[in-house]
């Protein structure tokens, strides 16, 4: 019974084995983070102030990449809330960058994907209903940002517009995207670079470009592809 007992768990490490090689998983060693990745949420991460004020939660999936020398040069959202703890986990993880241990033999080219949770342990007042109108209200105020963008990025290139000049300086205005927030953003973007954020950094830059202004035209050109 023993050696029966002893023949079968080798077939099923054989099993294992060709299953890990079927589907194309690794054995060998993953990138790491000193004090891992948990521990660096943990002691970095700010909760954001439109979602903490509207009792927002929940989890955010971001897909990163990371070059030889442990930089993240590519991050995304896979899935999200829908408000700023989606930029907030992206934030994290590009605080990240340069502080992975990455083997010899990592393909810079494969996605690391990772879940950043949100939980607010404290938040009364708040409905599931006012909740959720909050999410579609911060989901609204995106989309007339992204009107405004789009404008802006179809007019440079003589596409059709979408909406009239005068209403994305209407929306603008609603918005809040005035000179000195375009400033802040442009800081904003400065900081990044230094932090070898270059992603976050570029979508600054163009964030400004494409509200209309041009004091970030030297820092694409220089920056960003």
């Amino acid at each position: 019974m023993q050696l029966r007992f002893k023949c079968v768990s080798l077939y099923m490490a054989k099993l294992v084995f060709i299953f890990l090689l079927l589907s194309g998983l690794s054995l060998r060693a993953q990138p790491s983070l000193k004090g891992g990745l948990e521990s660096f949420v943990r002691n970095n991460k700010v909760y954001p102030k439109y979602s903490l004020s509207n009792c927002i939660d929940g989890n955010v999936t971001i897909a990163f990449k990371l070059n030889k020398k442990g930089v993240v040069y590519y991050s995304e959202v896979r899935s999200g809330v829908g408000t700023d703890l989606d930029q907030e986990a992206l934030r994290l993880i590009r605080m990240s960058s340069g502080r992975w241990a990455v083997p010899a033999d990592h393909d810079s080219t494969i996605f690391i994907i990772t879940p950043i949770n949100f939980k607010l342990t404290d938040c009364q007042g708040k409905s599931k209903e006012e909740i959720k109108a909050a999410i579609e209200a911060y989901q609204a105020n995106a989309d007339l940002t992204n009107a405004v963008l789009s404008f802006y990025r179809n007019k440079e290139q003589n596409l059709p517009a979408g909406i009239t000049e005068s209403r994305a300086l209407e929306l603008k205005e609603t918005l809040g995207y005035d000179d000195d927030y375009l400033a802040r953003r442009l800081d904003d973007g400065k900081k990044k670079l230094k932090q070898q954020d270059f992603q976050g950094a570029c979508e600054d830059f163009k964030f400004v470009k494409y509200m209309g202004s041009a004091i970030a035209d030297d820092l694409i050109a220089r920056h960003c592809k």
